[in-house]
């Protein structure tokens, strides 16, 4: 049988991961590094207008270019021109109209990157230009709706007219995120002798790169595998992006019989590669005089871009999150998510959420201030517990752990002391701290139900070794730690013994995407259903015996056991009725509270962060070295969602395109940070835990802008809170003495 949890010996344990030392000597393999004999260099003639007509496309000149060996255009695609999405509205190629800067109109191969950027350049496109929808509220205004959900609990326009409420409202803005991996995306896409192609490519989510190939292709899914390599990091931007490359790849791969490599600039990924969704949010939110929540209404409005790509998924996520992890009794959220002529926006960490949150959490602490109430104490008030229920209607039964963050951020931070002391600081530099909290739901949920299953396969070789195949993906963010960790538990065997492999596509069934937190938990249990098979059928041979694991295998193979097994996971039902926004959105959820404390120079309007306590309910901690990784990175990207990061655009044109002019917080623009790891196990979940990956970004921004306005005594409503943003609204203060307008 596998392990009882009072036996557990590797779970909860600083592992190191297995992956560490080939990264840190350098001998990792990415995609750059691979090389094929007789491989061909790709490339992806872009559109330089947001919006226009193709008059003409004639690619003789570069076909006669010396070294081009293909150019492909839409119509020389034998498949479909469309990438599997969400919506099936995004080409592989542009055909007839270019709907953003930087869409594919061209692919070429050649022998040498001078004959391709010569190739490039010789294909000769006629654009017709036509008007660009380029602002979110009048695509709103011209019916450009892509998705749009509702949740509707009580009566909330009703509630918040009651006269003895406190009501607060506000509009919050939030800019394009760039996910900023250290490595672009790349692919080389290469026949495999029978007919079909093999892909080798950084990404996230390898079965949906093999969709979009097979679609361009038109072969049958068995005729594509996708292999991932070593891959620099994703955050969401290698989940949905990375099927154009592949397919372009491929498509010239099919088309000379050689292997192509297609590998994007820094600049042209961050021009033409996904975003985060700049968003508008308007909350009205009403509480008693006590701090009691009694209704919120909620207008969100996301920018999609030109494709849909994965947007209608974030949006839901946002919507049904979008009053956070609190008792709400009376709800209307609207949201859309709407079509102009930019770059298409997709997964990015959070997924959606960052952007609600971030106003929720910004009109609860105005709340709290009308209130004369303490941040901490209106959300202790308010707090989810067992037994209550989410805006949607879930009632939670189990693993809500979301009380003891916020104690344990707070005692941490030694809050109280802080907002005490530091409000009556008066000098050019003065100190703040903020709160804020979020929660997640835990895997695909209600609209993902079609991609919830995962699979696993473990193989025991004779000498005691283990091979775990998972669909899932190592982005950076340990995975192949954490189930080295869970296979050892699960059979009983050291963890020097196992070896997770790289993902590929031939290994496993389809187990959807390596997203929404749900790795450790689908993963993980795919892999005890597998190990529980093999350790049921070595336990008739070594029951009792007590033999060390590598002289029990070798007991078995001598009689003939087959120590191999699939493993399949499918997490619990899930019901939700889309009409009403009611319904289990989700299996579970982790819950996250942050405390920042920052320092702000009143007449720079400069913020300086000096520590973040970021406090998370995972279930049970696999590997807390990790899981502290994870809260480091996401608040460090949060960070820079709050202070520094936004894409500045011109006629649909992203204009900082490289690291020199979109600036990401450096190593010496960290804080401290403390990781607080709170367990609160989830039954269903391998050995209780949940997931960790997306909530250490979500609620920092608003925990920042808060910490900023119990330094600096302002409200700012728009992200990013850049010193020019701080300088202007500090600035436009009331004189001392004068009534503060809010």
């Amino acid at each position: 049988m596998v392990n009882s949890p009072s036996q557990r010996t590797v779970i909860g344990q600083r592992l190191r991961r297995p992956d560490a030392p080939d990264k840190v000597k350098g001998t990792a393999l990415y995609i750059e590094d691979l090389d094929f004999a007789g491989s061909l260099w790709g490339g992806v003639l872009r559109s330089p207008h947001a919006h226009a007509r193709i008059r003409k496309l004639d690619t003789a000149r570069a076909r006669g270019v010396p070294g081009v060996r293909a150019v492909i255009t839409a119509k020389e695609i034998p498949g479909r021109n469309v990438i599997p999405m969400v919506q099936s509205d995004w080409p592989v190629l542009a055909q007839d109209f270019v709907r953003h800067v930087g869409e594919g109109v061209a692919v070429v191969a050649a022998d040498t990157r001078e004959a391709l950027a010569e190739g490039l350049a010789a294909v000769q496109v006629e654009y017709e230009p036509l008007p660009a929808l380029l602002d979110m509220e009048e695509a709103l205004a011209a019916g450009e709706v892509m998705a749009r959900y509702k949740v509707r609990r009580g009566e909330a326009s009703v509630a918040l007219t009651r006269s003895d409420l406190i009501v607060v409202e506000g509009t919050y803005q939030t800019p394009y995120q760039e996910h900023a991996y250290i490595e672009p995306n790349g692919m080389i896409a290469a026949p495999d002798g029978t007919g079909g192609v093999v892909v080798h490519g950084s990404m996230q989510c390898p079965f949906y790169v093999q969709k979009g190939v097979a679609s361009a292709l038109g072969l049958d899914l068995n005729r594509v595998r996708i292999v991932q390599t070593v891959t620099g990091g994703g955050f969401g931007g290698k989940e949905d992006a990375p099927s154009a490359p592949g397919a372009h790849a491929a498509l010239l791969a099919m088309a000379t019989g050689r292997p192509v490599r297609l590998i994007l600039t820094r600049e042209e990924d961050m021009a033409v590669m996904s975003k985060r969704h700049p968003a508008r949010v308007q909350v009205k939110l009403g509480a008693t005089r006590h701090g009691h929540l009694i209704a919120a209404e909620i207008d969100y409005l996301l920018d999609g871009g030109a494709y849909a790509t994965l947007s209608p998924v974030v949006l839901f996520r946002g919507t049904v999150h979008a009053c956070g992890p609190y008792r709400v009794p009376n709800v209307k959220v609207e949201s859309r998510v709407v079509r102009t002529h930019k770059v298409p926006c997709g997964a990015f960490r959070g997924f959606g959420e960052p952007q609600v949150v971030f106003a929720f959490e910004a009109a609860l602490d105005e709340l709290a201030e009308r209130l004369g109430q303490d941040p901490l104490v209106l959300r202790l008030k308010n707090a989810l517990q067992i037994g209550d229920e989410t805006i949607t209607g879930h009632r939670l039964s189990e693993s809500v752990g979301f009380r003891e963050v916020l104690e344990q951020v707070a005692a941490a931070s030694d809050w109280k002391r802080k907002r005490e002391e530091y409000a009556r600081e008066r000098g050019t530099v003065r100190r703040g701290v903020g709160l804020a909290a979020c929660y997640y739901g835990v895997g695909l949920g209600a609209m993902g139900k079609h991609l919830n299953p995962a699979g696993a396969n473990v193989v025991v070789a004779g000498d005691g070794s283990v091979t775990v195949a998972v669909g899932t993906t190592e982005i950076g963010q340990g995975m192949v730690t954490v189930l080295t960790q869970i296979a050892a538990e699960s059979l009983g065997c050291p963890p020097d013994a196992v070896r997770v492999m790289e993902a590929d596509t031939s290994r496993v069934p389809d187990s959807g995407p390596t997203v929404a937190s749900r790795t450790t938990v689908m993963s993980g249990n795919a892999i005890r259903d597998a190990a529980a098979k093999i350790r049921a059928a070595m336990e008739p041979v070594i029951a009792d015996s007590g033999l060390p694991w590598r002289e029990a295998v070798a007991l078995c193979v001598q009689k003939q056991i087959g120590l191999a097994a699939h493993g399949w996971a499918v997490p619990p039902a899930t019901t939700f009725d889309l009409a009403t926004g009611q319904g289990e959105a989700y299996v579970c959820y982790s819950f996250s509270a942050n405390v920042v404390e920052v320092e702000v120079d009143t007449e720079t309007g400069e913020t300086r962060v000096k520590g973040v306590w970021s406090g998370h309910d995972v279930g049970r901690v696999v590997n807390p070295t990790l899981g502290e990784g994870q809260v480091e990175g996401g608040v460090v990207q949060g960070l820079g969602y709050a202070l520094t990061e936004e894409h500045a655009l011109r006629d649909g044109r992203i204009l900082n395109d490289q690291f020199s002019t979109y600036i990401i917080p450096t190593p010496l623009d960290v804080p401290e940070i403390k990781s607080v790891l709170v367990e609160s196990p989830f039954p269903w979940g391998p050995y209780g835990a949940k997931g960790l990956g997306e909530t250490p970004i979500i609620a920092v921004a608003p925990a920042v802008v808060a910490a900023i306005h119990h330094a600096a005594r302002i409200r700012l409503y728009t992200l990013p809170a850049t010193p020019e943003r701080v300088w202007d609204a500090i600035r436009a203060l009331p004189p001392p003495g004068e009534a503060a307008s809010g």
